[in-house]
């Protein structure tokens, strides 16, 4: 029967990233056995599971109890027009990277300089996220400049019923391959601060700024995980669809 084909394909073939994205409710299960499902979106469930050595079938279970009650239409992202996501990534997430990277970049070389001799773990964050807070400069303005726009420019010709121009065609294309490797460099760079701060464990002989760089670093890494996770799960393929 076609039902039972289908639950079977759910089970071993979805992706995390989809299972995400058509609930951003269920992040909090994949969150909670340390699976990524932003950059490491693409895996299908039943492969993470046999390399974590978890039973797929008590993961969807948690996946299933997550999802009975209905969702809110402000959670419900793969429903929105990508205009309004493009716009809503850009008003959220970026404005946020933009006000507390360079503060976070402070933060970790002030520490260094401190803390450095008998926690040399730090030295290394901050050069890590010195590198981010660069890199994401460049980042976020071909988003905002270059790819962004062209993603409105295609869909408002789409939803007019006209063909696209061939160079906002030719952006998208080029924007989604830079994009989407740039997003599995930042992703294994704040995995790599995640596992020389031993998941953000603060040290017994440390000051406050030491405290407040990590919880600082903690609320980095959430809002990139749903940040990119609304990239590379939604919008980049419904952009790659246009």
């Amino acid at each position: 029967m076609p039902a039972s084909s289908d639950q079977k394909k759910t089970a071993s073939d979805t992706t995390i990233g989809e299972i995400v994205a058509a609930d951003y409710r269920t992040a909090k299960v994949f969150e909670a056995h340390g699976i990524d499902f932003c950059c490491g979106g693409k895996v299908a469930l039943s492969t993470i599971c046999r390399e974590k050595g978890l039973d797929p079938a008590l993961l969807l279970r948690e996946v299933e109890t997550l999802k009975s009650e209905q969702i809110d239409r402000s959670q419900n992202y793969t429903a929105w027009e990508l205009p309004f996501l493009a716009d809503y990534i850009v008003n959220t997430h970026h404005v946020y990277l933009k006000e507390n990277d360079g503060h976070i970049a402070a933060y970790a070389r002030k520490i260094a300089e401190v803390h450095g001799a008998h926690h040399p773990e730090v030295i290394e964050i901050a050069a890590i996220f010195d590198k981010i807070n660069n890199d994401m400069v460049a980042h976020l303005r071909e988003e905002e400049e270059v790819f962004f726009p062209a993603v409105k420019r295609v869909h408002a010709a789409r939803k007019a019923g006209n063909e696209p121009t061939a160079e906002d065609v030719a952006t998208i294309r080029t924007s989604l391959a830079k994009l989407g490797s740039e997003h599995e460099e930042i992703g294994d760079a704040i995995h790599t601060i995640r596992h020389l701060s031993k998941e953000y464990a603060i040290p017994d002989d440390v000051c406050n700024t030491f405290l407040v760089t990590y919880q600082k670093l903690k609320e980095f890494e959430d809002d990139l995980h749903k940040h990119v996770h609304l990239e590379n799960n939604i919008l980049f393929p419904k952009a790659a669809e246009l």
